[in-house]
């Protein structure tokens, strides 16, 4: 099978949330708000990262730095195509961009899952061996670590997106959900995908499971190699903004990637908590949590005029 035959499908459509114009105008307002947060929140921390000396220089700072840069990309992959289609009756979309889009959504999100994997490393050295922290941490390995991250992503995506466009679409073409992905895509083709869902399964559901587990031994092997009451709480207090993280992402993930291509009735609302709440959360998980950041953000905010004491 080729990509030549999937001229019989020159675009597709989204089935969105609903078919009253009212309720889509009112998800508008709604997901717009989503929308702007993410932009200003993750935007906020890049800015108050790369102005801020100390949070500049310090591994843990640099990849969150990074993380809401991915979060960036991650939510502007959907995200304002859903906006448009809240206006838009037909909601459809070109089958040459539904491929991109679907590329891009697997291409940020693997990297971001990597990434999140070299932060509980980080978190892991700063804890378990403090004295060799700086040295190991350098910002040479930070910057090694986070394009492997990419690469990674991008090496994932490209195989999803070649075991896609070698399938023949010739009709139905509405896509079950309101962005174009593998699963509702896949069942949309003219062929046997049972092969093609098992190594799609294998590759996506692996990638966000065994991510997920390293992330949860790292995390628990920094609670239980620390002895002192007080040392654990420490701990517990930095580390628990990244468990969050790592919950709200790798959960709806794991739900959605790590099983059959079958359809749920809940699957659009688990896409929704990855694709739009949780990258606009982390900037509040982050930042509520870290005095560090939350001092920087007001030093800024005074040298900007914005805030005065």
């Amino acid at each position: 099978m080729d990509g030549n035959q999937t001229e019989g499908v020159k675009e597709f459509v989204l089935a969105g949330f609903s078919q009253s114009s009212s309720v889509e105008s009112g998800l508008f307002v709604i997901f717009l708000f989503f929308y702007i947060s993410t932009w200003v929140g993750n935007v906020l921390i890049m800015v108050t990262v790369a102005s801020n000396n100390y949070l500049n220089t310090s591994p843990m700072y640099f990849l969150l730095g990074n993380l809401s840069f991915l979060d960036l990309c991650y939510s502007t992959v959907t995200t304002p195509k859903l906006l448009a289609d809240f206006l838009d009756h037909k909601k459809l979309i070109p089958y040459d961009q539904c491929i991109a889009q679907l590329f891009f959504l697997h291409f940020v999100g693997a990297a971001e899952m990597f990434l999140l994997t070299v932060m509980a490393y980080d978190r892991y050295m700063a804890i378990c061996h403090p004295l060799h922290y700086t040295s190991v941490m350098s910002r040479r390995l930070c910057c090694v670590l986070v394009t492997a991250s990419w690469m990674g992503g991008f090496v994932h995506s490209t195989v999803q997106t070649i075991l896609t466009i070698r399938l023949p679409f010739c009709g139905p073409n509405r896509v079950d959900n309101f962005f174009c992905d593998v699963p509702p895509i896949i069942r949309l083709a003219c062929a046997d995908t049972f092969v093609i869902e098992l190594l799609m399964v294998s590759n996506s559901g692996l990638i966000s499971t065994s991510s997920f587990v390293v992330l949860v031994t790292s995390y628990t092997t920094i609670l239980v190699r620390i002895r002192s009451k007080e040392g654990r709480r420490k701990a517990l207090s930095t580390c628990a903004s990244h468990l969050m993280v790592v919950t709200l992402f790798f959960g709806p993930c794991i739900f959605i990637y790590a099983r059959p291509f079958s359809t749920f009735s809940v699957d659009k609302m688990v896409s929704v908590l990855y694709n739009v709440i949780t990258p606009m959360l982390n900037p509040l998980i982050y930042t509520l949590r870290n005095k560090e950041v939350k001092s920087a953000m007001w030093k800024l905010w005074g040298r900007c005029g914005l805030w005065k004491k």
